[in-house]
């Protein structure tokens, strides 16, 4: 599946054992932020450098990212129109 919809905004900060990822973008796709998030994980373990995550994000190509986050990991904290 290709992600089609353009990011616009992505920062992180760690805080004790949580780590929070914020994603802004103008629209979503399914499954879409769980994809980085489990692609994030796997570049935060060694298992893949940031610059096949940029890579990754500049293809736009869902196949070559890592596993799907679980969803009880992930919290929707704002939605803005």
């Amino acid at each position: 599946m290709l992600m089609t919809t353009p990011i616009t905004k992505t920062s992180q900060k760690e805080e004790l054992v949580v780590l929070t990822i914020t994603i802004e973008a103008t629209g979503f796709l399914r499954h879409m932020v769980r994809d980085i998030v489990g692609t994030l994980v796997e570049v935060g373990c060694g298992a893949r450098s940031s610059q096949s995550f940029a890579e990754l994000l500049e293809s736009w190509d869902r196949t070559k990212a890592g596993p799907t986050a679980p969803p009880h990991v992930l919290f929707l904290v704002e939605v803005r129109y």
